[in-house]
């Protein structure tokens, strides 16, 4: 797994949910523009930009770029109608007020982002990759091996990397089955959204849902046997065509760098503060995330002064310098996903342009007091397969739909999961088809969405039966 891979793809960090307050936006003014030449216009711009995000496999336009177009264009046009009306300061008001809630995202995102980067850099991610090689497992073994795997691990680190890192094991030991590495591949995909979406950090809409203050923390758990079924039914139903063998064993080694657990610990940590901070201490989390990361510099200060002292030693004795495994930090934050920090900008900001203009709540009005809760958080599962579910939720959290817990419980395992529908439903399936390169492809995926829709069905059906005392009717 390379970081250019990780750029080329969206990446719905597990850790990237955790959105400032999103509450915060029910009292951005809003202003009826959903008939005026400018809202109209808006409207049109955003749905342009979005269908170059979603066509970015083909144009090799990163996501991020439309978007942010689109959100300078957007609000351009609402200021000059503003002005036009006299509406200026309150234009410039919501204006403010997102900007300050990307602020809050882009310093927690950046963050969770170092802190993957650096386990990748210290091995962490190569040397699961080889140890599940050297097990010798056959190849159902490791369908299942690599799903529980990808389903346990995205709660902790983001889907997409789990996703890639099970998939380099799957291309690494289904060379001479590709039938292997397709429903592999599947299962990686569907494992993953699963994985994040009972975890309050392991998705973007669990964790826009809790920030908003819509779900407690605890609250998000009682989604562990819907997402579980919503995996392992499309897993079951694939187990049959997963061909019988075992594949030639590898004998690879990989040595973890200096630190590499450590960091791991400060990972985990700095998760505890930024739950702690938002918890208890009332503080957006993102100043518990910053105060991890300035561990992680400050651990990453202590391993510098060793490398190089230990390079001095080693050239005082030998004529030159090894390798020491030094650690740079900064590095770290460099190579953070800026694509993806990007896109939520424009998201945010395009997104909160339409529901200042009128349009959300028009929206809010047909779609949760026309059809009914349930049927609309259950249809905004389905259009994540076809949109991303980052608007989606944006979208939603901005009506601001009257709903009890168990209600947003729903539309947060829905949007979580609904993605898995379709390989270009989430940023798993779309990584992995570029990464597989022809092996697992949309067709391939496709052929096997009844099962997938199976266990979307029986996820729902789960929460609505095991969760029935969330559902209290009351907001």
């Amino acid at each position: 797994m390379t970081h250019a891979s990780l750029r080329r793809f969206r990446l719905p960090l597990l850790f990237a949910g955790l959105f400032a307050p999103l509450a915060a936006w029910a009292a951005v003014p809003v202003q009826d523009l959903t008939a005026h030449w400018s809202g109209m216009a808006a409207v049109i711009v955003f749905i342009a930009a979005y269908v170059l995000v979603v066509a970015e496999e083909f144009t090799r336009l990163r996501k991020s770029q439309p978007v942010m177009l689109a959100a300078g264009v957007i609000w351009a046009m609402l200021a000059v109608a503003a002005a036009r009306s006299g509406l200026s300061d309150a234009l410039h008001e919501a204006v403010r007020d997102y900007l300050l809630e990307y602020a809050e995202l882009l310093l927690f995102l950046l963050a969770a982002m170092t802190y993957v980067n650096a386990m990748s850099e210290r091995r962490l991610f190569e040397a699961l990759r080889v140890w599940l090689l050297r097990k010798g497992l056959g190849y159902r073994a490791l369908f299942w091996t690599t799903g529980a795997l990808a389903f346990g691990l995205s709660p902790i680190i983001d889907n997409l990397t789990t996703a890639l890192v099970m998939c380099a094991v799957v291309l690494a030991v289904g060379r001479d089955s590709p039938r292997f590495v397709s429903l592999a591949c599947i299962n990686i995909v569907v494992a993953a959204n699963a994985g994040g979406a009972f975890s309050p950090f392991g998705d973007i809409t669990t964790l826009m849902v809790w920030q908003a203050g819509k779900v407690d923390f605890a609250e998000f758990f009682v989604l562990f046997l819907p997402s579980l079924a919503n995996w392992a039914i499309p897993a079951l139903c694939m187990h049959a065509a997963i061909p019988k063998g075992v594949p030639a064993l590898a004998d690879e080694r990989v040595r973890l760098k200096r630190g590499a657990w450590p960091i791991v610990a400060l990972f985990a940590l700095t998760v505890a503060l930024a739950v702690g901070f938002h918890q208890f201490l009332h503080l957006p989390p993102f100043l518990g995330m910053m105060t991890g990361l300035a561990l992680l510099k400050l651990y990453g200060w202590r391993l510098t002064r060793f490398a190089n002292a230990m390079q001095a030693e080693e050239f005082a004795r030998e004529g030159a310098p090894g390798d020491v495994d030094a650690f740079d930090s900064y590095e770290q934050v460099a190579r953070a996903e800026w694509d993806t920090l990007l896109f939520f900008f424009g998201v945010i900001m395009c997104v909160g342009a339409l529901g200042y203009c009128g349009y959300l709540a028009l929206l809010s009005h047909a779609f949760y007091g026309g059809l009914g809760a349930t049927t609309a958080n259950v249809l905004v599962g389905l259009l994540s397969a076809i949109l991303d579910n980052i608007p989606m939720m944006v979208a939603v959290l901005q009506m601001a739909p009257q709903m009890d817990h168990g209600q947003w419980l729903l539309v947060t395992f829905t949007a979580g999961v609904g993605g898995s529908l379709l390989s270009i439903g989430s940023a798993a399936g779309v990584a992995l088809m570029g990464q597989a390169n022809g092996r697992y492809t949309f067709f391939s995926h496709l052929k096997w969405s009844w099962a997938i829709a199976l266990g979307y069905a029986a996820g729902i059906g789960l929460h609505l039966l095991l969760n029935a005392r969330h559902f209290t009717g009351v907001p």
